[in-house]
């Protein structure tokens, strides 16, 4: 389906669901309070719903290790749109039999797999549900499908909108002020009781996070491993494909906007910058999936050099463009996956930020040493794509919040981190 038809059904569909479901929740016998309050929360199996974001999977890393330490012996579920399902492989956040697919790809499949999910998940014994989506109410709706005892999930508080209903019963008000892997761990947070049986979780958590937003056991990202050869497999490949880049050092672009063209730099500031890594004695190769090919063909039309390439679609799954990462010296991408995913390698990484704030989603720090700048004009209308308004902007086409990050910025960040790689090799 498309991106607008979600939304409408999430509106309309999603609210009068989100209704029913807080009707019959009113008739269950509530939890008791005091002497169960106080004791440990020992959940057997917790469904982490995360359904339309690749790159918000890497951004739940430091959740993932709080949940692991926390409840070693419960089973880690995770929800996903099917599409988005390999970075959870690649990162080992659960079993394979432990991965749950919604399809999206009519409404049909939508509710067939939907039905299929929350059975799987009622047969597993999920006794906890944490539901990372901003305000979807179809996320809500699986959550307390599930028959789960606690569920923690975003709040608006008092705010007008954005109704998911009253059964949320580990609620933490979102903050837009917070990154959001630390608003992450406070879902996880609010699924505890505190010991001394007056609860700060229940219902709207109130946990103190000082401790756990800086604490670096849960912010060390795990990066990809690589497997005997298979650096060496990629690079005489790509060499051999592309000739023209031996012994040049290689940048990747990404130019695309993925679901939210609002979220790309202009193009002609692309080639602009591209020329002037081609001048340097780049490689400069376009990244993207098959549905950017014509815009890569554009721009390498345009440049009209050898080592202009368009490598949309030549890598055949993340795990092969990752591995392409180890290889490139610096990635220049739009906010989107990739600039996350390149934090799992040592790549260098520049990514644009307008419609949406690098204060929420700048990508987390490399642990094998690349650098990740965020460039963010901050113009009085940015970010415009919110939780409150479903990434739905109000801005007339002309994004000028990327158009303010011009390519001499971008190209000065570039020579440093270039020059800081040819000084380490």
């Amino acid at each position: 389906m498309k991106i607008d038809t979600q939304r409408f059904v999430d509106r309309y569909a999603g609210q009068m669901l989100c209704a029913a479901l807080s009707l019959i929740h009113s008739f269950r016998p509530r939890e008791a309070t005091s002497n169960k309050a106080s004791e440990a929360f020992k959940p057997r199996a917790i469904a982490i719903l995360m359904l339309s974001e690749m790159g918000s999977m890497v951004l739940a890393q430091p959740m993932i290790g709080y949940l692991k330490e926390r409840y070693p012996a419960a089973d880690l579920h995770v929800v996903q749109l099917g599409k988005n399902q390999e970075i959870v492989r690649l990162l080992g956040f659960a079993k394979p039999e432990h991965m749950h697919a919604i399809d999206d790809s009519s409404l049909g499949n939508l509710l067939a797999s939907l039905y299929r999910v929350i059975r799987d998940l009622r047969r597993a014994g999920v006794d906890a549900v944490i539901d990372c989506e901003l305000f979807a109410r179809i996320s809500a709706c699986i959550a307390y499908l599930t028959g789960a005892s606690r569920i923690a999930g975003f709040t608006p508080h008092t705010q007008e909108g954005l109704y998911r209903g009253n059964f949320i019963n580990c609620a933490v008000p979102y903050n837009p002020y917070r990154a959001i892997k630390d608003q992450f761990i406070s879902l996880a947070r609010a699924l505890e009781a505190t010991p001394n049986g007056a609860s700060k979780a229940m219902p709207r958590s109130k946990l103190s996070q000082i401790g756990f937003a800086a604490d670096a056991r849960f912010e060390n990202l795990k990066p990809l491993a690589l497997q005997d050869g298979e650096l060496a497999s990629a690079v005489a490949k790509l060499k051999a494909d592309f000739p023209q880049t031996n012994q040049k050092p290689l940048v990747l672009l990404y130019p695309g906007g993925g679901i939210l063209p609002i979220r790309a730099w202009p193009e002609n500031y692309f080639a602009t910058t591209a020329k002037a890594l081609l001048d340097m004695g780049c490689a400069v190769g376009f990244i993207g999936l098959p549905v950017d090919k014509p815009l890569a063909q554009n721009l390498v039309g345009e440049l009209k050099h050898e080592a202009a390439l368009d490598l949309t679609g030549y890598t055949q799954n993340i795990r092969e463009l990752l591995v392409l990462f180890f290889h490139a010296k610096l990635l220049i991408t739009n906010d989107g996956g990739p600039g996350h995913f390149a934090a799992l390698t040592p790549i260098h990484t520049i990514m644009f930020f307008g419609p949406e704030t690098p204060s929420l989603y700048a990508p987390l720090a490399s642990s094998l040493g690349g650098e990740s700048v965020a460039l963010f004009a901050g113009t009085p209308c940015s970010p415009c794509l919110t939780a409150y308004n479903h990434r739905t902007s109000s801005c007339d086409g002309d994004n000028v919040c990327l158009k303010e990050i011009t390519p001499e910025q971008v190209l000065g960040h570039a020579t440093r981190m270039l020059s800081s790689v040819e000084a380490t090799t």
